[in-house]
C-alpha cells in the first residue's frame, strides 16, 4: 500500500490547499478556519514552494493562522527541504497563533514516502515554541537530534523506514507535554534500521510523563516491538496502544497477552496483521469484555508466496 490521499485535517481543522498562481485568491476561507496546505510540484514546477509561500503570506492574515501543511516541493525525491525550513523560520514572527505544522504531505503520485528527502527538522521546533502538533513524512536523510520543547502535545513521523538515530533522538528529547507519539518504523530496505532496544527510552516513559497515545507501527520487526512494549512501564498510563500496519504475528500478539495488563486501554489497534484466528479470538476474549476497543482488521495483510513456497509478509506502507 502507498499513500493515496493528502491530509484531510490538522489540529482538528479541515485542510485547504492554497490556490496556485493562476487561480486567484478570491473567496478564501478565514485564516483561522482551516489548516492551510502550501504546495508546489515535484516535477517541472512552474512555481517553487517558497514563491507559493510568499503569495500565501501576502494574501492571508498569517497572524491568525493556526495550522500549516507543507506539501510538495520541487524535486523532493532528491532535494532536501532546506529552503522550505528557512522560509518558515524567517517568517516565524508573522505566525504568533501557529499551533500545528506538518512537513511533507505528498501522495505516492507526487513522491513515494521512502523517496521524500528530508533533513534535520528540529530547527522548526526551536523556531516555534508554541507548537502543539508537529508531523513529518519521509525518512530519507531525516534527522531528529534530541530537542527540548515544553508545548508539543503530538508528534507524528511517517516513514517507510525510520533511521535508528531518529528513534534515539526522539527518545532522548525532553517533551514533558507530549500526549500522542506516532512513529512509523518501516523496513531496513528503506532505512528503518532501529531495533527494539532503541525504543527503551520511549517505553520507560521517563521523559514522557503525559503520554497517553503510543503508536509504534508499520514495522517489519513488529513482533520484537510488541514484546518490548509488553513489559514497558509506559503501558500502564496509556489510553491508546497502536501496533498496527506491520508484520505482527502470533509471536508478538502472544507476548502482548502475557505482558502488562491491557484492560485499562480505551483502544488497542492491531490492524494490518498476520495473527491467526485462534490468537485473535484470545485477544478479543481478554479485552473486549473489559470495554477495550480492539481493531483486528486484517486489511490487505496476506501472505504472498514465491515459486519455492517461501512466505512473504509486508508492512502496510513501504516504498
Amino acid at each position: 500500500m502507498t499513500i493515496g490521499d493528502h491530509l484531510s485535517e490538522l489540529y482538528r481543522l479541515p485542510a485547504h490547499t492554497f490556490p496556485g498562481p493562476d487561480a486567484g485568491t478570491d473567496g478564501l476561507p478565514g485564516a483561522e478556519a482551516v489548516a492551510w496546505r502550501i504546495t508546489s510540484d515535484v516535477y517541472d514546477a512552474d512555481e517553487d514552494w517558497t514563491a507559493a509561500f510568499a503569495r500565501f503570506r501576502a494574501a492571508v492574515d498569517t497572524t491568525r493562522v493556526r495550522a500549516l501543511i507543507v506539501g510538495a516541493w520541487q524535486d523532493a525525491y532528491e532535494t532536501e527541504p532546506t529552503a522550505v525550513l528557512e522560509a518558515l523560520i524567517a517568517a516565524r514572527d508573522g505566525f504568533p497563533a501557529l499551533r500545528a505544522l506538518f512537513v511533507g504531505d505528498m501522495v505516492s503520485e507526487e513522491c513515494e514516502i521512502s523517496w521524500i528527502n528530508q533533513t534535520d527538522v528540529t530547527p522548526l521546533l526551536d523556531a516555534f515554541p508554541e507548537l502543539e502538533e508537529f508531523g513529518v513524512r519521509g525518512g530519507s536523510e531525516l534527522r531528529f537530534p534530541p530537542v527540548e520543547h515544553t508545548g508539543l502535545r503530538k508528534l507524528v513521523i511517517q516513514t517507510g523506514g525510520l533511521p535508528a538515530d531518529v528513534v534515539r533522538g526522539v527518545g532522548a528529547s525532553e517533551l514533558p507535554a507530549l500526549e500522542h507519539l506516532d512513529l512509523w518504523l518501516g523496513t531496513a530496505e528503506y532505512g528503518g534500521d532501529s531495533e527494539a532496544a532503541d525504543l527503551e527510552p520511549i517505553l520507560s516513559g521517563d521523559r514522557l510523563p503525559r503520554l497517553r497515545h503510543l503508536a509504534l507501527r508499520n514495522s517489519e520487526t513488529q513482533d520484537a516491538v510488541a514484546a518490548a512494549v509488553a513489559v514497558a512501564p509506559v503501558v500502564a498510563r496509556l489510553e491508546v496502544l497502536d501496533l498496527s500496519m506491520g508484520v505482527l504475528t502470533d509471536e508478538g500478539a502472544t507476548a502482548l497477552l502475557a505482558g502488562r495488563p491491557l484492560t485499562h486501554l480505551r483502544k488497542l489497534d492491531l490492524h494490518h496483521h498476520y495473527i491467526s484466528e485462534p490468537v485473535q479470538e484470545r485477544i478479543r476474549r481478554a479485552l473486549t469484555p473489559e470495554g477495550v476497543e480492539v481493531d483486528l482488521d486484517r486489511e490487505d495483510a496476506e501472505d504472498d508466496e514465491d515459486g519455492d513456497g517461501t512466505a512473504w509478509r509486508y508492512v502496510a506502507v513501504g516504498e
